[in-house]
């Protein structure tokens, strides 16, 4: 019986720990170019009715781009306005990490996918062509 407790136990504080690492996730970030450390944006993360999690840019902090609009982007995107636009999309929480959706690049109009976890107080999005992680590039962002 005891062994079935500690079991239990154990399983309950993971979930605990897990959900405690994406209850840091949600909020604002300034995203940070990965070459140049420039910030260039505010994304706010934040969790939808039907249980997924998204990131909407909000702001625009590169001067002089504060009106840009998604050339490169498709279908319902293309020529949107960046502010506004949903870069975040179909994420679920798993192991304390957002994963299983799609990170748009306004710059390029692409989709990849993405992983969000939560690292020594900075978020970390992981980009990819692949589902593995394998091909692609991580960004760091600093909570706004």
């Amino acid at each position: 019986m005891k062994k079935v407790f500690l079991l239990a136990t154990l399983a309950i504080s993971g979930l605990l720990s897990a959900n405690a690492q994406v209850k840091h996730i949600i909020g604002e970030w300034r995203t940070v170019d990965d070459n140049t450390g420039a910030e260039l944006s505010i994304v706010n993360i934040y969790q939808a009715d039907n249980g997924k999690y998204y990131g909407k840019i909000v702001r625009l902090l590169v001067p002089g781009e504060e009106d840009a609009v998604c050339i490169a982007c498709e279908g319902e995107d293309k020529n949107k306005p960046v502010t506004g636009l949903v870069i975040i999309r179909d994420m679920v929480e798993k192991d304390g990490a957002l994963t299983g959706g799609k990170v748009l690049d306004p710059d390029n109009g692409k989709f990849y996918y993405g992983k969000i976890s939560y690292e020594n107080g900075k978020l970390k999005l992981r980009g990819s062509l692949d589902k593995r992680g394998f091909l692609g590039r991580t960004q760091y962002w600093i909570r706004k």
